[in-house]
């Protein structure tokens, strides 16, 4: 499945949009009003703080920023308001032993607020897991009815589950009359062209006393290809009063307003500009305060000297998480191999690295690569990166939102 950006495709520029302060879903805060997408294979603990932290906004430091993005209704000044998980088999939840299920649910509590993606097709099943996700202490638990992976769908889950609106009524049903906390969904638009279900679908959820709903404007069949079609997410904006995130072809600041522009929605969901560019979420806040104080937007780009410092603390976020013996630390070497490759897409000289961090058999290899290659590009006094570059072309694989 194609899974990069199209390039010829562009979305308009905005002339007034802005991405709003915030948004509250079932009582809880989310402020600024923009989401990390649950990606699958990405969105573990350390890459949901890690993207937090470079999300990190002085709202004084930036004039005109108390308008719209508040320093008091922000969550820790970060231009990230809402985290989710990577998603998570209700089936394997239920069954498996407490201590196991702690490896699959871990947060720490800078994160929050943060939702727990769940997937399958058993109403029972996923009433039992959310039931889990309360018990846990997450602020939101949400419904994957989006995923377009063949093994997923083979199961009926995921976006496998548009061909069946009675049964997601069923799901629906279960899981809101299971948890009190804001039960949230995230769909496509349809399983194809021919069978676009996402305004019903939209219009079922609140029916059924769901909190928000958010939609990737694309369906099952488009997978990542062609442009996501905003004027889906405006139909289902206009049909619900619950609120609606957008999602799909976010890659800038400009993309965030203007989604917002074009659609009404209530709140901005990104997924793959953000292993590409962890800067987008503080981009989007700066953008948005540049714009209300001066009526033009303008955010900083990273510099050479930002990228190496953002990988080098992503990789210590790796390690540390790798010391205390988690799930997630066991895999570090190849997590480092498959973060460094997503954020080098684009760079100069980039593939001699991915090369380079390929060969590598240890996470100390790895990090050795990276050093080696900025120091050569410092002492050679290459340029900075054009930010954005490395968007264009970026495989995900093992993605799924």
């Amino acid at each position: 499945m194609q899974k990069h950006w199209e390039k010829e495709m562009q979305h308009p520029t905005p002339t007034g949009g802005h991405v709003p302060p915030e948004m509250v879903i079932g009582g809880v805060r989310i402020a600024p009003a923009t989401v990390l997408a649950p990606m699958a294979g990405v969105t573990d603990t350390v890459f949901r703080r890690f993207i937090k932290n470079a999300s990190a906004f002085t709202a004084g430091a930036n004039a005109g920023l108390e308008e719209k993005v508040e320093a008091a209704t922000s969550n820790q000044q970060s231009g990230c308001g809402l985290i989710m998980t990577e998603f998570t088999s209700a089936d394997g939840l239920s069954r498996m032993r407490e201590s196991k299920r702690k490896r699959y649910l871990t947060y720490y509590d800078d994160e929050h607020p943060i939702s727990a993606q769940l997937f399958g097709s058993n109403p029972e099943t996923l009433a039992d897991s959310a039931r889990i996700v309360e018990d846990a202490g997450f602020d939101l638990v949400d419904l994957n009815l989006g995923c377009p992976a063949k093994r997923v769908v083979r199961c009926n889950g995921g976006s496998g589950l548009l061909r069946d609106l009675p049964l997601i009524a069923k799901i629906f049903e279960a899981v809101r009359g299971a948890v009190k906390i804001p039960f949230t969904v995230k769909f496509r638009l349809g399983w194809d062209d021919n069978n676009i279900v996402c305004v019903d679908l939209a219009k079922l959820a609140e029916n059924c006393g769901l909190n928000a709903v958010a939609l990737h404007a694309r369906t099952r069949e488009a997978g990542y290809t062609g442009l996501a079609q905003w004027q889906w997410i405006a139909a289902v904006k206009q049909s619900v009063r619950i609120p609606v995130i957008g999602n799909g072809d976010v890659r800038t600041p400009e993309n965030a307003a203007a989604l917002v522009e074009q659609t009404g929605c209530d709140g901005v969901m990104i997924g793959r500009a953000a292993p590409a560019n962890p800067w987008i979420f503080r981009q989007i806040a700066e953008y948005t305060s540049s714009k209300a104080a001066t009526g033009t937007g303008s955010y900083v780009k990273p510099t050479d000297a930002d990228r190496y410092q953002m990988i080098r603390t992503y990789f210590s976020m790796l390690l540390e998480e790798a010391d205390s013996g988690s799930a997630v630390g066991r895999e570090c070497a190849g997590k480092m191999k498959q973060f460094a490759s997503w954020f080098t897409h684009g760079v100069p000289g980039g593939a001699a690295l991915r090369r380079a961090i390929f060969e590598s058999k240890t996470s100390e290899g790895v990090l050795g690569a990276v050093e080696e290659f900025f120091a050569k590009r410092s002492e050679s006094g290459a340029g900075d990166i054009e930010p954005g570059v490395m968007l264009n072309d970026m495989p995900m694989e093992a993605y799924c939102d």
